[in-house]
């Protein structure tokens, strides 16, 4: 997701959007935990700099 994309959210969107993103990150990582092959290996990375972007967003909006 784009920072522009995050940019136009509100602050409760931008709430549940953190939350499903954290969501999917641990199921990623619980897959990866068992060993099983995930479908896009480079998606932790990019789930991860997801969240990055909407704590930034986070912050600078307080």
């Amino acid at each position: 997701m784009k920072f522009k994309e995050l940019k136009s959210l509100t602050k409760e969107d931008l709430e549940k959007k953190y939350l499903e993103v954290e969501i999917e990150l641990i199921k990623v990582n619980a897959q990866v935990a068992t060993g099983t092959t995930l479908k896009n290996p480079g998606q932790v990375k990019q789930l991860k700099k997801i969240l990055a972007k909407i704590k930034t967003l986070q912050k600078q909006n307080e």
